[in-house]
């Protein structure tokens, strides 16, 4: 899916992975008990001039969980962050 949102500055747009249904024994969880997510895939970013690291489109990563601003677009939800707020890339 092809997102039309530019961030601007040193900014990356992620999309939050889903949050668990169920708990470990096997138990559904209701929307209200699900965790926030602190995982999620940069669907696209800033300048590459204003960037210090070389996130990019694809990549895995962790944030904290109540950082950035929520937004949606055609009813999918993304997080606008600060790339400070970035915590580590997934590899592997």
């Amino acid at each position: 899916m092809s997102v039309n949102i530019e961030p601007l500055g040193a900014r990356v747009l992620i999309r939050p992975s889903e949050g668990e249904d169920k708990t470990a024994s096997g138990l559904y969880l209701p929307e209200t008990a699900k965790e926030k997510p602190q995982q999620g895939t940069v669907e696209a970013v800033g300048s590459a001039d204003d960037m210090t690291t070389d996130l990019k489109v694809g990549d895995v990563v962790i944030f904290p969980k109540y950082s950035g601003t929520e937004i949606k677009v055609g009813g999918v939800a993304y997080l606008l962050l600060d790339e400070s707020d970035v915590l580590a890339r997934i590899t592997g």
